[in-house]
Parts: C-alpha cells; structure tokens; sequence
C-alpha cells in the first residue's frame, strides 16, 4: 500500500520545454537547489526548492480514492508559471490540463499578454472537448468530468494569474516597515455560492428561473454543480452531450439552447512590488478551513521551508476540529472515507526574490514540477 501510494504522489522532474511520460519509469530526477521531499500518510510535501524567481515550497493531501488534484511548477526563459488544477467527477480533467496546458502556453514563443494566456485556456478546452468526443460511445461519462483552473505566470516583473473556477491566489505584502504582513486575494471565483456569480448567471440566462438553485444551504448551478467556470464539464456547455447515456442527475429537463457553464477565465496583470513577499496559490480545499489572512500570517511567522506542509496541517487540524474528532485520529483515516471530513488539498508557496525579477535573472538550471503525476 506504501508503494502504491508513493506511486499516486510521485513528482517527476523533467528539463524545461521537454514533454513527460507517464510511461517513461522515472519517479523523481534531482535538480540542484532543490530539497527535502518526502511524505507522510497521503500527505505529500517538498518543503523548500528554487525556482526562476526565489523559492518555493509545495503539498499535497489526498482525499479522494483517486487523487483529483493537480499541479505544476515551471520555470525556464520566459519566467515562471504555476497551475493549480482542482478536479471534480474524476480526475481525468485535471490530469488533461497538466498535460496541455502549459504546452500551449509554450507555443507562444515567449510572449505573455492576457490574449495568450486566455488562448492557451481555449485550446485546453478544445483539446478535452475533442477527447470526450472520441470517446463518447465508451466513456460517456468523460462528459461530467472537469476541473477549476489557477494559473499564475511571472514575467518581466509582472504577475498575471488567470482563473476557472473556486481555487485561489493569495499575496502576502509587507505593510511598510512596520513588520506588517496584508492578504490580498487576486483571484476572482466563479463559484455559485457568491452572490456576484449569481447575478452574472442570472443575467446570462434572463429566462432562467433555475439557473441557480439553493440546495441544502449550497447554492449550485441548474442545482448540479456550484463552480460556473471551468475546463471540461462539457455536458453543461454543449447539448450534444446532455442526454443519455450520462447519468439522469446530469441531465437537465429542457434543451440547452446556449452554454450553461464558461471556460473564459478571469485574468489579472499585477505588476510585482518590493514589498510584495510571497504568493499562495491553492485548491479550495485549503481555503474552506482558513482564511487568506490565517493563510498569509502561518507563512509569514514561520521559516520559509515547510510552509506548505504547514499550510495543509493547520487546514487538516481546523477540518478535524469542525468534525469533533482529533487530528491524530483524522491521520489514521484512509482516502476516500477521508473526503468527509476534508477534500484533496494543493498549495504552492512560491517566495519573491526582487533582485532577481528586477534583473530579468533567470536561476538553472531550469525547473519543471508537477505532482501526482502518476497513479
């Protein structure tokens, strides 16, 4: 069981630019700058690394019986981008993300503006559409499969981070000498559960009384799904795909006569200050236990190796203490059942060296992260 485990949240490093195969037996390839990884339980964790900009620090807590989440680290020429990839109905959507994703991304020959970005996202979305497609008449359920979108991408001192979706990125900025730490979100969410998400459904589907239906004190979209946006989940965007054979609760009672559910993520452009220090990207299994200004103050009292370990830890005590239960005993329980008390958790700490992006400087050698790559 510890190997298969070891098998599910392997990390495999590859030199930049230069594609991964599952089938390619390397577990883990050891860059230098790079440090202390280990596990514990289903809890995965590399405490400290180097990166194009500073350092990072990266976990990972399964809940799932298989892993949902996904993720990536990718440092190189053009700068640094990070993905987050929260799946949802299986993690098939997740994984197809991590595989194109930043591939596309590639294919802009170093230039990084929204426009690319947001084309890198549309041809993601192409791609898993045309995979459902194909594989329609055997895996007709590949077509509730999708995932919330992260990404992050630091280049020539600027920060932009694009989203699908209830994952979310958090800066820890220092207050001016005051030693001073603030959070400040700067992801936008797409989950139904906002009120903001509820209006833009509303006025998207004016006809629609039942865009979005309260169930059980959550608010979901047509009452099926709450996220509003994401890659994938392509039976609530085409209606070629809501109908038999996919299972009657993913089936709606009249004809889609547009989209439901967008794959058009929300994009910002931050330019990076001296007193912005660190940046938490993280699935919202992390963000349902704490808040960004508990998130920001765990990274910013404590030494920088572990911080996402730390991170995940203080989030499994909080789900354990909602529970009644201890987190020593929370430990002891195996995936799957683990999903009622706690969803898969990614976070990505990743430290800003100022000296560095202001230089254009770029650390080797190159970088290239992901996780759970292997099942």
């Amino acid at each position: 069981m510890l190997q298969a485990l070891m098998n599910l949240l392997s990390l495999c490093f590859r030199p930049f630019g230069q594609g991964s195969s599952r089938n390619s037996g390397t577990k883990f390839q050891s860059f230098v700058g790079i440090s202390k990884e280990g596990k514990d339980g289903l809890l995965w964790y590399r405490d400290i690394g180097r990166y194009g900009s500073g350092e990072f620090s990266m976990a990972v807590v399964q809940a799932n019986q298989v892993l949902e989440d996904q993720s990536q680290i990718e440092s190189g020429p053009f700068g640094t981008f990070v993905g987050v990839y929260d799946g949802h109905g299986g993690p098939e959507a997740a994984r197809f993300v991590c595989d194109h994703l930043f591939r596309h991304f590639q294919e802009t020959q170093g230039v990084v503006t929204s426009e690319t970005i947001q084309r890198a996202f549309c041809l993601t979305e192409e791609g898993f559409t045309n995979f459902v497609s194909e594989l329609w008449s055997t895996r007709p359920q590949m077509a509730t499969v999708g995932s919330c979108c992260l990404v992050g991408v630091i280049c020539q001192q600027t920060l932009f981070v694009a989203n699908l979706g209830d994952s979310r990125v958090v800066l820890g900025k220092k207050v001016g000498n005051t030693g001073g730490i603030a959070a400040i979100q700067l992801s936008t969410e797409h989950n139904a559960n906002l009120e903001a998400i509820r209006h833009e459904l509303k006025d998207l589907h004016p006809n629609d009384s039942q865009i979005a239906v309260l169930k059980r004190g959550v608010w979901k979209v047509k009452g099926i799904i709450q996220v509003s946006r994401s890659i994938g989940d392509v039976y609530m965007k085409h209606a070629r795909f809501n109908r038999e054979p996919i299972d009657a609760k993913f089936r709606l009672p009249e004809p889609m006569d547009m989209p439901i559910l967008s794959a058009n993520p929300t994009i910002l452009s931050h330019p990076l200050d001296p007193n912005d220090s660190f940046l938490v990207f993280a699935s919202d299994g992390l963000w349902e236990h704490l808040s960004n200004e508990k998130v920001v103050d765990i990274v910013h009292s404590n030494p920088r190796a572990g911080s996402a370990r730390r991170l995940v830890k203080a989030a499994l005590q909080e789900a354990a203490r909602k529970r009644e239960t201890r987190y020593s005993d929370l430990q002891k329980i195996d995936k799957k059942v683990r999903r009622h008390f706690h969803d898969d958790i990614t976070v990505i700490v990743l430290f800003l060296n100022h000296d560095l992006i202001s230089k254009g400087a770029v650390q080797t050698p190159p970088v290239s992260i992901r996780s759970a790559l292997e099942h």
